[in-house]
């Protein structure tokens, strides 16, 4: 399965690659959809052989599709964006079967336990001076804003209010927040926040870690993340400094 997912990903990068080669002004730079369309079909029934579930994937009936001869741009066009959001669902599709977007989190979440505390230098005092190491450490692990993740953006309304997580993770549909402990009362301010924001934040994503950056408030870790990890879809790191 990981070699299909590896495959499909593949498929996309060149899609996107072959884009790229081209000017603005190339009207004809979809003309390789016929290509993708075999290769989709393909995929799609190699995966289909060895799972479950894929009935719901679309196939290209090639022989009712004109060829690059037969059609103009625009259709030209039409043709390669399906076949660009077909690949896209399989690869979701491939995804989600083997677990991937949940151990992607689980490193994340990892990552960010293991290096926070020797990335801070200073003691912080603000909230955002966590949040600017975070997304350092982000950068350094190869991840690039706007595509790996993005920062205080994907807003989420509840009644007349709105929220907006720190960071968020659009492909693996995570929601990041962070949180700084100063003293014993931020510290049960910050268990209020928490369950407001698993209220609001689980409509949207499907996983939400909150990092709690302490400066000493924090005495049971054990009792203080017990009530808030509600479900397997929360984690809550402590971080001491």
């Amino acid at each position: 399965m990981k070699e299909y997912l590896s495959f499909a990903s593949a498929l996309l990068d060149s899609m996107n690659q072959s884009l790229k080669a081209s000017s603005e002004s190339d009207v004809w730079k979809h003309s390789s959809y016929q290509t993708y369309m075999r290769k989709y079909n393909s995929l799609v029934r190699e995966v289909a052989a060895v799972t479950s579930g894929t009935a719901l994937l679309d196939l290209y009936d090639l022989d009712r599709v004109p060829s690059m001869g037969d059609t103009i741009a625009i259709q030209q066009k039409s043709y390669f964006d399906s076949v660009h959001s077909n690949l896209s669902i399989l690869k979701a599709f491939l995804e989600n079967k083997i677990g991937l977007k949940e151990d992607k989190t689980l490193q994340i979440k990892d990552f960010i336990q293991a290096n926070l505390r020797r990335a801070m230098f200073d003691r912080p005092d603000k909230e955002i001076l966590v949040q600017d190491v975070v997304e350092q450490l982000l950068i350094g692990r190869g991840m690039e804003k706007g595509v790996d993740y993005d920062r205080e953006t994907g807003r989420v309304k509840i009644s007349i209010k709105e929220v907006v997580p720190d960071f968020i993770f659009q492909k693996l549909g995570l929601a990041l927040e962070v949180k700084l402990s100063k003293t014993t009362t931020k510290s049960k301010t910050i268990v209020d926040e928490i369950n407001a924001d698993i209220m609001a934040y689980s409509r949207e994503y499907r996983s939400i870690i909150f990092l709690v950056y302490d400066i000493g408030s924090i005495r049971d870790e054990t009792e203080f993340k017990n009530d808030l990890e509600v479900n397997d879809a929360v984690s809550v790191i402590v971080i001491k400094h």
